[in-house]
């Protein structure tokens, strides 16, 4: 069956992001094979599917790159940043969503090793110079408190 547009108005891409927390230091993924920022950490995240709540896709991809299960009442929404790309004269709008787990069942691994080198624990106030630059953008927002930021736009 297929749905037609209700609205004539903008359709972002969505990606869902998790924070796997311990104490200051957050799991990150170096990305490789991606074609997206190859060799910079980023936290598991990836594209929402058709019809799945944001929560589940964070569940999902917090499990296919860091092998880990997270219960939903252990997810908590954080920050969601408003992304604007531009490259070739084409654009793409995101709307990235952040949540924050502490508590997880199995310990994180590099769970897609075709897509990653790795994954290490990071700490938050020392970060690397390769960190894919929209999160860590999304995190210096969430360590002021800010629930909400904008990304990639022209002023």
């Amino acid at each position: 069956m297929k749905f037609e547009a209700i609205y004539d108005s903008a359709r972002p891409y969505i990606a869902c992001f998790v924070i796997l927390r311990r104490e200051n230091k957050v799991a990150m993924v170096k990305r490789k094979n991606t074609g997206y920022m190859d060799g910079y950490f980023g936290l598991p995240a990836g594209k929402v599917e058709y019809s799945e709540p944001y929560s589940q896709g964070a569940i999902r991809e917090a499990k296919e790159e860091a092998g880990v299960e997270i219960l939903p009442e252990n997810l908590r929404f954080i920050h969601i940043t408003h992304r604007h790309v531009e490259e070739d004269n084409k654009f793409m709008d995101w709307v990235d969503v952040y949540f924050e787990a502490d508590t997880w069942s199995g310990e994180p691994y590099n769970a897609e090793e075709h897509k990653s080198d790795g994954l290490e624990w990071l700490d938050l106030d020392a970060l690397p110079e390769n960190v894919v630059p929209p999160q860590r953008f999304a995190l210096d927002h969430v360590a002021t408190g800010q629930v909400y930021s904008e990304y990639g736009w022209k002023s």
